[in-house]
């Protein structure tokens, strides 16, 4: 029954509810995207290769909440020194995810699900930890409304693992309520991974089976 929910019935879900979702919210982003455009000199999306489902590649959609600023060496400056005003209210609301129903329309995520990491994270999993790429990535998941960037890499892990080992009807539905409570109140569900986490380095040994 897993299997049927998670290949059929979640997918059939998923996508109807992200194109409703689009038409409803399309004068929203189409709004964010000509502000965006105008403070990124004609770039309101970020684009950024992530692994997905069995750690096959495919280009996450966001919409770009930090200018190309660089240093007299050309580097970029941190990226707390680069979000722009309008890019922190979009973070503030996880509007900037918005374009991510284009993913799961796609089929490339779910709405909920562990979160799409850095394709080079992958050979930095431990045999626990890569169970988190058995599934589609979502929009936000058992790790985002547990702590997401107040707990540790390894603490988000074995939350999507535990998601991936226990997903059903009912424990995505507490993850939407809990998500949109997050949202409303602007809690841990709104920060930035690539603005307060530091990249993940490995893990240095297996989990306790204890």
């Amino acid at each position: 029954m897993k299997k049927i929910y998670r290949l059929f019935i979640k997918r059939i879900a998923d996508f109807i509810a992200c194109l409703i979702g689009l038409i409803l919210i399309s004068p929203l982003l189409i709004t964010l995207v000509v502000i965006l455009a105008i403070v990124n000199n004609g770039k309101p999306f970020f684009y950024q290769p992530r692994a997905g489902i069995n750690g096959k590649p495919f280009t996450i959609i966001k919409l770009k909440t930090m200018t190309d600023a660089v240093d007299s060496e050309g580097n970029l400056l941190p990226a707390v020194e680069r979000v722009t005003k309008i890019g922190n209210f979009c973070r503030k609301y996880s509007l900037d995810e918005i374009p991510q129903l284009i993913n799961v329309i796609k089929g490339d995520m779910s709405l909920i699900g562990p979160r799409p990491l850095l394709i080079l994270y992958l050979d930095l999993y431990n045999e626990e930890q890569a169970k988190r790429q058995d599934v589609l990535p979502g929009i936000t998941g058992w790790a985002q409304v547990n702590g997401r960037n107040a707990i540790s890499w390894e603490q988000k892990f074995d939350f999507d693992v535990y998601y991936v080992e226990n997903q059903s009807f009912l424990l995505d539905l507490k993850i939407l309520f809990k998500t949109i409570d997050k949202v409303i109140n602007r809690k841990d569900i709104n920060n930035s991974d690539e603005v307060d986490m530091p990249r993940f380095t490995g893990t240095k040994s297996e989990p306790s089976q204890a």
